[in-house]
């Protein structure tokens, strides 16, 4: 149901249309850096991290020179990490975590050990289900997850004890309950708005992250190695991304106002459930489902081609212009991101029996960069992101679309919790960015005499 507003908030509200608006031109003249980016698009320095890493290009005689993009995690090329995960056939998110936090890869009893906090933390806490979840469900999981987050300040006895420790257990424990926060959001949804049955599964603790979400969500608690397998990749490749994306500079904004954990977790939350930065995979499994209502040959490129033209020309699907999932800020060349979760999708494609979904995705990766050179005129070179094939894996593990910005905020609360822990360590300065007021002074009128 939507809101019925006031004649009076609907009158005020075309004021602020009226006295919001700046004009473009003034960004350029004043050279404000709008967005925290400069004319080229990229981000302003604003910080150091020691936590990850995002490459897209390499500076040579001066020049920025595009090269396939690597993403690094304390120094270690995620690839690797990956590839030892599969090798040692292990789940890899629990390192991660580990690696992100700690700033080092733990060996095997280490790794065992923070296994076992983990596990230990992963129930929530007494009668927070009940209270927290189950009594108040939203239509909107991101908005349960930051309520269920900041609810959790109460049920924490040292909620605002600022030292390192208290922190860093405060982290654990979130890192743990968020498969549980999300699952347990989204049953209760299903129940209040979609009148479905609600099933509410213990969470275990000698499972893994992926392992645990999957049993949460199911009716029947089952799932197989490869569908643990691949969404514990996805945890791993969403886990971190450097200190410049929105949730994560948010963690470093209000962490640097002293605030306490639950504060700056729940605001990165409320940043990633936009969607300008954490739906973009719903937008890419809308546009997907555009395509295959309108194209008939999906293996045609050049009927796959003309659909995809008529996008970027605004004449089909929403209007926009964008082609979703494609494209990235600082990625050039490749995203490293979509490539390895692209290699797992067409694995689990064959079993799920997608084959001919995933050669729709093929096709698009392949021919849409050169498409897009020929409608823009622009040499800018345009790469797939993760966001193209994360929505499609989760589909075909049969997670429904409302879950797929919750999967991510499970993952990166790694880094958030990485980047807290970094700000009030070594930040001890306030974030206070310039505003330039272009206002003209106006004289003052009484209000006895205003009309």
């Amino acid at each position: 149901m939507e809101n019925v507003y006031p004649p009076l908030v609907e009158s005020l509200a075309r004021l602020v249309e009226e006295h919001d608006v700046i004009d473009p031109a003034l960004y350029t003249k004043y050279d404000v850096k709008r967005g925290l980016r400069d004319s080229s698009g990229k981000g302003v320095l604003v910080g150091l991290t020691q936590i990850g890493n995002v490459l897209g290009y390499e500076i040579q005689d001066g020049k920025p020179v595009a090269v396939p993009g690597k993403l690094v995690y304390r120094g270690y090329d995620v690839e690797d990490i990956i590839a030892d995960v599969e090798e040692s056939e292990m789940f890899g998110f629990e390192q991660v975590v580990y690696l992100l936090l700690f700033g080092e890869l733990p060996n095997a009893s280490q790794l065992a050990e923070f296994d076992a906090i983990l596990g230990e933390n992963r129930e929530l806490p007494h009668n927070f289900v009940e209270d927290m979840i189950l009594k108040s469900p939203s239509p909107n999981l991101m908005n349960k997850l930051a309520h269920s987050v900041i609810s959790s300040y109460v049920y924490d006895p040292d909620a605002e004890n600022p030292s390192i420790v208290n922190n860093l257990y405060q982290s654990i424990q979130l890192i743990a309950r968020f498969p549980a926060m999300v699952a347990y959001g989204y049953q209760a949804k299903r129940r209040h708005y979609d009148g479905k049955s609600m099933y509410l599964h213990n969470p275990l603790p000698n499972l893994s992250t992926s392992e645990n979400f999957l049993r949460l969500i199911r009716a029947d608690k089952i799932y197989d190695r490869a569908e643990a397998e691949i969404l514990d990749l996805a945890f791993v490749l969403h886990a971190e991304h450097g200190g410049g994306n929105n949730s994560s500079f948010t963690v470093h904004v209000v962490s640097s106002a002293d605030t306490d954990t639950y504060s700056a977790i729940g605001a990165a939350v409320g940043s990633l459930k936009g969607r300008r930065h954490g739906g973009a995979n719903v937008r890419v499994m809308e546009m997907m489902a555009d395509i295959k209502s309108n194209v008939s040959d999906w293996s045609s490129e050049k009927e796959v081609g003309a659909y995809l033209r008529k996008i970027l020309r605004k004449e089909a699907f929403d209007r926009s212009g964008l082609v979703y999932g494609q494209g990235h800020a600082v990625y050039t060349i490749s995203d490293p991101r979509a490539t390895l979760l692209r290699d797992k999708a067409e694995k689990l494609a064959r079993v799920k029996h997608c084959e001919e979904e995933f050669g729709l995705y093929r096709t698009i990766e392949r021919i849409f960069p050169d498409i897009f050179r020929e409608e823009k005129g622009a040499d800018k070179k345009i790469c797939t992101n993760v966001d193209f094939y994360s929505g499609f894996v989760y589909s075909m593990l049969g997670i429904p679309p409302e879950l797929y910005t919750p999967l991510f905020a499970i993952s990166r609360i790694a880094g958030w919790c990485a980047h807290r822990l970094e700000e009030i360590r070594s930040g001890r300065r306030i974030y206070r960015p310039a505003f330039k007021q272009i206002g003209e002074m106006r004289p003052f009128v009484r209000l006895a005499d205003r009309r």
